[in-house]
């Protein structure tokens, strides 16, 4: 059973919740609360990685791919281990325009890391590390959380996110502070980012490229070049791999096979890592990479 933070009301759509829930499942059909005090036995001496979906997700795609993705982060911590994993479930489609809600759904985001710090601060205390990783507007959520968190974090993967490429630096560095180290998964491929992310901010006021309000997202094309010293590269996933904005957590069964680690970002031209035996990428195998990416770096 994955174990999940649920900061959800509603099943689609609706508000923040006002309290943060534990929860546990891998599916709606199975998924039920589980007593917090559980939870935090759970995750009692272990390294913690809290994983969270970007926008337009509900809660059974939410529980879906994130259960998927910790199955496969289980090839690479095999029990017993120090290692746990808990999914972070928000309502990221509780304003879901078509990448025309900006800035109203970063502001879902921002109240979501507002109401888990304090909660990860008064009782995560037990636990030996906690990090992060997210997907697309998933970002937000992550660093705002750790902008309102006392606590140090040891690790911290932005995939594909959907914030300014200078965040790091700029709206979130007092947070970046608080990490030991940084990733990135980033793709020139991603046709999100590259079009809808700049749109967004174009109706939220920043105009054209060259204006000095309008920034890319860190997931098409990086973080600026001023990088914090705890940033680790590389982080561009290369152009032939076609990785588009949905890729990176996927709903797979059976997932594809791990990969053996540690799992980098190679130069551009590199081949798809995960094929058949004629050649062909396997189905899931994008996962499979950022699922490998993530324990390389983890580790």
């Amino acid at each position: 059973m994955t174990q999940f933070l649920d900061l959800r009301l509603q099943p689609v759509g609706g508000e923040l919740a006002k309290q943060v829930a534990a929860c546990q499942g891998t599916s709606v059909t199975n998924y039920t609360g589980m007593l917090v005090d559980d939870l935090l036995h759970a995750i009692q001496g272990r390294h913690v990685l809290i994983a969270t979906h970007g926008f337009n997700v509900n809660r059974a795609d939410g529980i879906a791919c994130l259960s998927n993705w910790a199955s496969l982060l289980g090839h690479y911590f095999p029990d017993p281990n120090p290692f746990a994993f808990l999914g972070l479930l928000w309502p990221g489609d509780s304003i879901w325009a078509h990448g025309l809600d900006y800035p109203e759904e970063p502001r879902v985001a921002d109240d979501a890391g507002a109401l888990l710090g304090p909660f990860l601060d008064a009782y995560f205390q037990g636990a030996a590390s906690v990090s992060f990783a997210s997907h697309s507007l998933g970002a937000r959520v992550v660093l705002a959380t750790i902008a309102n968190m006392k606590m140090r974090v040891r690790r911290l993967t932005l995939m594909a996110g959907a914030v300014d490429d200078d965040c790091l630096t700029t709206e979130f560095s007092a947070a970046a502070a608080k990490v030991g180290a940084i990733s990135v998964l980033a793709s020139q491929k991603d046709t999100v980012l590259s079009t809808l992310f700049p749109l967004g901010n174009f109706v939220g006021g920043i105009l054209t490229v060259g204006h000095p309000w309008w920034h890319a997202a860190i997931g098409h094309c990086g973080p600026a070049q001023r990088w914090p010293e705890n940033f680790g590269a590389p982080f561009m996933i290369p152009d032939g791999w076609e990785f588009d904005h949905g890729n990176y957590l996927q709903i797979n069964q059976p997932p594809a096979p791990a990969l053996d680690l540690p799992v980098v970002v190679p130069a551009q031209g590199a081949a798809c890592p995960i094929v058949d035996e004629a050649g062909n990428p396997i189905a899931g195998w994008q996962e499979a990479f950022t699922a490998g990416f993530e324990s390389s770096r983890f580790k």
